[in-house]
């Protein structure tokens, strides 16, 4: 069973998008598969018609990560407003809706979650050990390990991140409140 999909469109931006239930059966003149080299991408794709605002509708096709209800899939703005982030099944993919042909497919795998961080202007991801922060002009930062695994995102607070990651060495929760300026840890 794989997860609802979501739409989270907390940013400004210039384009408009809806997910398909699947691949229509007439392809847009405009079709970008993502990543580039995937096979079986059809198999649990997300399907997404993309339609920027300057014009040239597009679908993205964005491959499957994992078919599990915990990890997330749906398409959120970005704090630049030509680009959408899609996910699928814990795959994230940044797109620019002007370019299409300009994507990056994040380095976690699976991330875990995703949260708009309006007063810092970042889209946060969370994977099992880390948080990374993407900004208007792409990756603003990595954050430093904050847990052996499993981060949990208690709240965001202005640019204060507050959180839980699990410590091996002591088995138990540590909570921690990271820095969304800069990714840098803060004394909880």
């Amino acid at each position: 069973m794989q997860s609802a999909v979501r739409t989270d469109l907390t940013f400004a931006h210039d384009w408009q998008a809806e997910v398909l239930a699947g691949r229509p059966p007439i392809l847009p003149a405009r079709h970008f598969v993502y990543p580039l080299q995937v096979e079986e991408v059809e198999r649990g794709a997300l399907e997404v018609l993309v339609r920027p605002s300057a014009g040239g509708d597009f679908l993205a096709t964005c491959a499957l990560g994992f078919k599990d209800p915990i990890v997330p899939t749906g398409i959120w703005s970005a704090p630049d407003p030509k680009e959408i982030c899609a996910v699928a099944g814990g795959y994230a993919y940044m797109i620019d809706t002007s370019a299409p042909e300009r994507f990056t497919m994040l380095p976690y795998r699976p991330v875990l979650n995703v949260y708009p961080a309006a007063d810092a202007n970042l889209l946060l991801f969370v994977g099992h050990r880390s948080i990374l922060a993407w900004g208007a002009h792409g990756e603003a930062w990595q954050s430093p390990k904050l847990s052996d695994e499993g981060v949990t995102v208690n709240a965001i607070e202005g640019c204060t991140l507050h959180g839980l990651g699990w410590n091996l060495m002591t088995d138990k929760e540590t909570p921690f409140a990271l820095d969304l300026e800069s990714g840098a840890l803060r004394t909880p």
